[in-house]
């Protein structure tokens, strides 16, 4: 029984959870600067130009909500973590404890077998169960996820309600948005609505 190969499988699986996290951000880590040359919409004339972008490594970089459901995902990575390493230890304690009564003749052969073929049985429960908590965990985080996601996207439109661009594009170090002229940047002010909204989603309801 692969006792090694199944404990570097639980760690690879659920140790490194800020991995998963990084996936929704892109290869390249984040920019979390917000450049002093972000120039407030006022200035963007209506008509002339329609079109505005935010830099959405920036975005993440300095979304409190985003933070907030990092750490929610650290955690239920951490407790799916407990859970297989103790289903595991207490595996290994069977396992130990089987060989030992084999090897002082404790038991007879027969039983002996039916207590491999059980122990076989559950070592199987254990990598089914492995299974399930990776599949868990990946639905929670594109859960967690696709809940950042609309926020932005429901942000963007309330904030273009008044604003009128025609185009809001995105971009990220590595995107398709090669350049963005500075004048047309609303980052800043993307992320202290976003940000603002979040804060008052937070506040206890009256």
């Amino acid at each position: 029984m692969k006792r090694t190969s199944l404990i570097i499988n639980i760690v690879l699986a659920l140790a490194v959870v800020a991995l998963y996290i990084l996936h929704f951000t892109g290869d390249k880590p984040a920019t979390s600067e917000i450049t002093e040359g972000n120039r407030d919409t006022e200035e963007i004339v209506k008509g002339e130009q329609s079109i505005a972008w935010v830099n959405m490594d920036s975005i993440l970089s300095n979304y409190d909500m985003y933070f907030d459901i990092q750490k929610e995902l650290e955690k239920k990575g951490r407790n799916m973590e407990v859970d297989m390493t103790n289903r595991t230890r207490a595996f290994e304690k069977e396992m130990i404890d089987f060989q030992d009564k084999v090897q002082k003749g404790l038991v007879t052969r027969s039983v002996a077998q039916q207590m491999q073929q059980d122990l076989a049985a559950k070592e199987q429960e254990l990598y089914v169960f492995r299974d399930e908590l990776r599949m868990r965990f990946s639905e929670e985080e594109q859960v967690m996820l696709r809940r950042i996601q609309h926020s932005i996207n429901d942000f963007t439109k309330m904030y273009n309600q008044d604003k009128g661009f025609e185009v809001i594009l995105s971009g990220s170090f590595g995107g398709p948005l090669l350049y963005g002229h500075p004048a047309n940047d609303i980052t800043k002010e993307v992320i202290e609505g976003l940000n603002k909204e979040y804060q008052k989603s937070l506040a206890p309801k009256k």
